[in-house]
């Protein structure tokens, strides 16, 4: 018998039992949800639109365009002034890129996102916008994980705010490692 099998057998004869995991009754808040979202997600650096829907979303678009920003939009509806390319590798010089939440969280302000196209866009982009339904807001981490699947090859991450770190001498930096803002429109 190799080391390796002599190793996997010792750890396989000394692990635990199996036990079933506690049942976690969590009493969720459900008042103004929005107004709930909208206070967690500025603690973590984002800002949100409740206001004008995608429309005001469009024409927010609109002047950033016409501030000669590169803007790519994978939310139907919303036209920026680039289209989505052939490769990651493209999205190099995008300034803002518009992305589908499919739901948030209002105790932390997270958006859960299932990027279907290019992986790296949330995160290669400069800024980011998220576009959320106002009845997609869940209370609480308990309900968003129930609501949440991924089939198989499918990303699927929770965003709470821009990028940041604060392991540099004790400051917060925001944008260090991706996008340096997050807007969230509701519609």
């Amino acid at each position: 018998m190799s080391n390796k099998h002599t190793i996997l057998s010792a750890l396989k004869q000394s692990a635990l039992d199996q036990h079933a995991m506690p049942a976690m009754d969590v009493v969720a808040n459900n008042d103004d949800l929005v107004g709930q979202f909208n206070a967690s997600l500025n603690t973590v650096a984002g800002t949100l639109h409740s206001e004008g829907g995608l429309a005001a979303l469009q024409q927010a678009v609109d002047e950033l365009i016409q501030q000669n920003m590169q803007v790519i939009s994978l939310l139907d509806g919303i036209k920026g002034n680039r289209q989505v390319p052939e490769t990651a590798h493209d999205l190099a010089d995008i300034d803002y890129a518009v992305i589908p939440g499919d739901l948030g969280v209002a105790e932390n302000g997270a958006i859960w996102v299932n990027q279907p196209s290019h992986r790296v866009t949330p995160f290669i982009c400069e800024n980011l916008i998220l576009a959320l339904a106002k009845d997609n807001i869940v209370a609480n981490m308990h309900q968003a994980v129930k609501q949440v699947a991924l089939q198989p090859g499918e990303l699927g991450l929770f965003i709470a705010g821009p990028s940041k770190t604060a392991d540099i001498e004790q400051a917060l930096v925001v944008g260090a490692h991706g996008a340096c803002s997050l807007n969230v429109y509701l519609y």
